[in-house]
């Protein structure tokens, strides 16, 4: 099998991200849309990370940074290649990146049905945090 290789994406990338998610990812987001994704790379180009083997996209992760915090989306890995260190691979990333920006704690979105998940977390050292709760507020576009 060929390496895998992590990068940043470009704006090249967002067409094939959004392809991506539809086959890999868990759930929709208001975001998963090219001006959504547009955006993320303009404002923090190393945020969206990807993982290619020979050429193909076989996994993404974005792992923003607020210089408070560090929050880890859209870990997904295309379900032919699980198992595979993809997603421990892009983990490994987005944590060497969280540290190198002088990030002390990363958390991430899981949606709660998605058990599969769960177990990919918690072989990560994640853990969930049952005191907290997410509260969320579409905002309107103009």
């Amino acid at each position: 099998m060929s390496e895998l290789r992590i990068r940043a994406a470009t704006a090249d990338d967002l067409d094939s991200v959004l392809a991506f998610w539809k086959t890999a990812a868990e759930g929709t987001s208001i975001s998963d849309d090219p001006d959504g994704v547009e955006r993320l790379v303009a404002r923090d180009p190393e945020a969206l990370i990807l993982a290619e083997r020979a050429g193909e996209l076989v996994g993404t992760v974005i792992a923003g940074f607020d210089g408070w915090r560090c929050h880890l989306y859209r870990l997904a890995v295309h379900p032919r290649r699980r198992r595979q260190g993809i997603g421990t691979a892009l983990l490994a990333a987005a944590e060497e990146r969280f540290v190198r920006l002088g990030g002390r704690r990363a958390d991430a979105m899981v949606l709660t049905r998605n058990e599969t998940a769960h177990h990919a977390w918690d072989a990560a050292g994640y853990a969930p945090e049952e005191h907290w709760r997410r509260w969320v507020k579409p905002l309107a576009v103009s």
